[in-house]
């Protein structure tokens, strides 16, 4: 960390994407009352994330990041976070069998509350009104009075954030991450019409399981097998909310983000100049930078010395993220801009973002095909570059929602009005977001036999 840098310090420099707020003494007020709280997540997490994360640069482990595109407030129940859960840990376990090591698993959760948009307004019905930022900042009700930006729900945010880490760390350590318990959950989906190629590995995972339990590893005696590490992530677009969590590590003396274990900066939030940049360089959690198609390899250069001047492994994750069709174009240049600096990196694919159309019903959503042409797209250029393809970034639900077209299940255009819940963006639900774990494992799988042939 600089030495010139103090956790205020972003206020001197350009801001976007962030909300001007009428009531500046109310404001205030509540930056001093979230001052005094707990932080929600611990310096010693955010180490260990970092350090596992450092491992994932080597290809000794592999990011799994997924959750909501914007948490909501009225959407908020145990089930909810059980079911989007469920299905990470569902994930990881085919992951890591085509991956054959640890896979790192990091929600976006308790603290995705904020949302960069394209434009300040919305117009709807005639009228014209600010932008929907995310139930941190202000309301989705397309009024007047609820598009205000309103700093108290910087609070209930907190406390949304802590009950949700709460009910995470209690399903992550209590038995509910059992690894049979989930590969069980895991078979139902397999068992699906048109699932051949999925029961056939769900099949080897079975085997691999029954094996380790014939040979006394179990739930009963290795925690490994009951238990999992579980990670908080989201983007820090809202820095007044993360100034007042900033915290010093009794440990290191150093500032860590006590908001979440990993923070990430946007593709339109990355000027190396700007408020949120100049934010996390000086924290000490790990970091997070969509790259996306505008994204210069200078500017890259510039981004990775002052986010990780030390070169430090697990610091600095880049999150891919150009569209299908679109990566054979930009994510080349920026893999060599990378090993031209000799950068220790985590490249990871985010298929989500760039993948946004509005269909012919008027619905936004993302086609499945897209999204994992731009997976199949990542793993390629990576191949080639002889670069190691570090983890996946996905935006999904564990709710049975019709938000994103394709699949197993075949969502159509008209399926989309069935059940669109989202917020903002539309995500993939529990079916298309296991689809795709098995997918991305065949990848993972074939990457694990072209290095074993080589190494012959």
């Amino acid at each position: 960390m600089s030495e010139n840098w103090t956790k205020s310090g972003w206020r001197t420099k350009p801001r976007v994407q962030m909300p001007d707020y009428p009531d500046r003494q109310a404001l205030a007020a509540v930056e001093a009352q979230l001052a005094k709280y707990p932080p929600l997540v611990f310096a010693g997490e955010a180490r260990a994330l970092k350090a596992r994360l450092g491992e994932a640069a080597r290809g000794r482990a592999f990011l799994l990041q997924g959750g909501d595109c914007a948490e909501s407030f009225a959407e908020f129940n145990a089930d909810i976070i059980r079911d989007t859960f469920k299905v990470l840990l569902q994930m990881a376990i085919v992951l890591t069998y085509g991956a054959k090591v640890p896979v790192i698993k990091v929600g976006r959760m308790a603290g995705q509350f904020a949302k960069p948009r394209s434009a300040p307004t919305e117009v709807a019905g005639g009228r014209e009104l600010p932008s929907y930022r995310g139930d941190i900042i202000n309301g989705f009700d397309f009024t007047p009075e609820a598009r205000v930006p309103d700093p108290a729900r910087m609070l209930q945010a907190y406390t949304q954030a802590a009950a949700s880490l709460n009910l995470l760390r209690a399903f992550s350590k209590g038995g509910f991450a059992d690894i049979h318990r989930v590969h069980n959950w895991t078979l139902g989906f397999a068992g699906g019409a048109n699932a051949e190629r999925y029961r056939e590995l769900s099949d080897r995972i079975s085997d691999a399981l029954d094996f380790m339990t014939a040979a006394g590893v179990n739930g009963d005696t290795s925690a490994a097998m009951s238990e999992v590490d579980f990670y908080t992530s989201h983007e820090a677009l809202l820095l007044e909310y993360e100034e007042a969590l900033c915290r010093i590590d009794s440990t290191t003396g150093l500032p860590v983000a006590g908001s979440g274990h990993m923070l990430w900066i946007g593709d339109r939030t990355r000027q190396p100049d700007g408020a949120h940049v100049e934010f996390c360089r000086g924290v000490q959690n790990p970091i997070g930078l969509k790259c996306g198609p505008t994204l210069a390899a200078e500017d890259l250069k510039l981004l990775m010395a002052r986010l990780n001047p030390g070169n430090e492994a697990g610091r600095l994750t880049l999150i891919a993220r150009f569209g299908a069709g679109k990566v054979g174009e930009h994510l080349p240049r920026l893999v060599r801009a990378v090993r031209e600096e000799g950068a220790n990196v985590v490249w990871v694919c985010d298929p989500m973002h760039g993948n946004t159309i509005k269909s012919a019903s008027g619905y936004k959503t993302r086609p499945f095909e897209r999204v994992l042409q731009e997976v199949r797209d990542f793993f390629a250029v990576h191949k080639a570059e002889g670069t190691i393809p570090g983890g996946v970034h996905f935006e999904m639900t564990g709710k049975d929602v019709t938000e994103c077209t394709g699949g197993l299940r075949a969502v159509s255009d008209e399926d989309l009005s069935d059940r669109y819940h989202t917020a903002c963006d539309p995500r993939l639900n529990a079916s298309q977001s296991l689809e795709l774990a098995f997918l991305v494992a065949e990848e993972l799988s074939e990457r694990r036999a072209d290095m074993k042939r080589h190494a012959v």
